[in-house]
């Protein structure tokens, strides 16, 4: 069957290429055209567009680049119906998406997506066009199937956390040559996850590195995001027991003692390579003022959302300051406090469904469009 998949972004390409591993897996005949990245690229078919063509954050950016992007909506038409395929399978990335979708089912392409976005905490009225754009629906997390069936009633599948396999599935190098490579010494690490947006990188950086004194026993180690360049991160950079590794979340947690973590996925990808953690976050006044109208959810974590319990520490804008850092960081260094939680990463992992998502979500697509 021919397949035309739609990624947008850093973690699609990653999420999409381990699901075309396992299309090719399940029907040997696949063809496959999509936009992604060098991940999906490495896996096989044909790449139509990079996903760093694509990436327009804010509303200013999206307004000066909008010729460019209705450019690509266009281009995106033509060349779907150019390939003909047997299935749509978009991956998360709402905005372009359900725009190709709407116009897509309307032709008569099924349209299957694959990490929905995250409309249980924004933008809720979304609901509509997805029930009447898309033949099937497949969550990654565990409370999406009740918030989809329950309260929308719309059946979808529930296939486990694609993040589980991208974990599994990575090459693991060794304590000494992880340390070698990037000229760290023996003391414990302590990583710093500051986001991937230059002004969030900026803020948080500066108050997650204001405990450094604190913990003269451990190194601090700030995982750069692929999107940004050194220059940004250099002024934190000043004293011996600060260090850098870009590119290299996974390698860093796989080694690392505890973590400070900005809001986001990078919460639940600490919490799967069973480092204690203390969430943390602070915006604009303004920003956070809006926030908190539009986005109505008990945590901000997706380790507390699954869990439903505030199984990590989240400190939110006035909580997030150089002491209560400091008192949180020495909780989760301490024994008693870490065994708790690293029992709770294992409840999380069960919750999330294991290893599969990525393997499930391939056979219900090939069993649903050969029926």
């Amino acid at each position: 069957m021919k397949y035309y998949i739609i990624a947008g972004e850093a973690s699609g390409d990653l999420h999409g290429s381990n699901l075309m591993k396992a299309l090719y897996q399940e029907d040997t005949n696949a063809e496959i055209r999509f936009w992604g990245g060098d991940l999906m690229q490495k896996v096989g078919g044909t790449l139509i567009k990079h996903y760093r063509e694509l990436a327009f954050m804010g509303f200013a950016e999206v307004v000066l680049n909008l010729k460019t992007i209705l450019n690509n909506i266009t281009f995106c038409k033509a060349d779907i119906e150019k390939f003909n395929p047997d299935v749509l399978i978009f991956i998360d990335y709402p905005g372009f998406n359900m725009r190709i979708a709407k116009w897509a089912k309307k032709k008569g392409y099924r349209t299957h997506y694959y990490i929905s976005p995250q409309i249980w905490a924004w933008k809720e009225s979304r609901i509509k066009a997805i029930k009447r754009d898309f033949d099937k629906l497949y969550v990654i997390l565990p409370f999406e199937k009740d918030f989809y069936e329950k309260k929308h009633h719309f059946p979808v599948n529930f296939v486990g956390h694609p993040l589980i396999d991208a974990i599994h599935n990575r090459t693991e190098i060794d304590n000494n040559s992880f340390r070698t490579a990037h000229q760290l010494d023996d003391k414990p690490i302590i990583a710093i996850l500051p986001g991937s947006r230059k002004q969030e990188i900026s803020v948080m950086l500066s108050l997650m590195l204001s405990v450094v004194h604190d913990f003269p026993n451990y190194q601090f180690v700030i995982a750069g995001a692929p999107s940004q360049e050194f220059e940004l991160y250099k002024p934190f950079i000043k004293e011996r027991n600060i260090k850098f590794i870009s590119n290299k979340t996974y390698d860093l947690l796989a080694h690392a003692h505890a973590a400070l973590v900005t809001s986001g996925t990078a919460t639940l990808e600490t919490a799967l390579f069973k480092v204690p953690e203390v969430v943390c976050y602070k915006g604009s006044w303004i920003s956070y003022q809006i926030a908190k109208r539009i986005i109505t959810l008990k945590y901000i974590s997706l380790v507390n959302l699954i869990m439903d319990e505030p199984v990590v520490t989240e400190l939110i804008q006035n909580d997030c300051n150089t002491m209560r850092i400091k008192d949180e960081l020495e909780k989760i260094l301490n024994e008693p406090h870490r065994n708790t939680l690293l029992k709770k990463y294992s409840e999380l992992e069960k919750k999330l469904g294991g290893l599969g998502a990525s393997k499930t979500t391939a056979q219900l697509i090939v069993q649903t469009c050969q029926s």
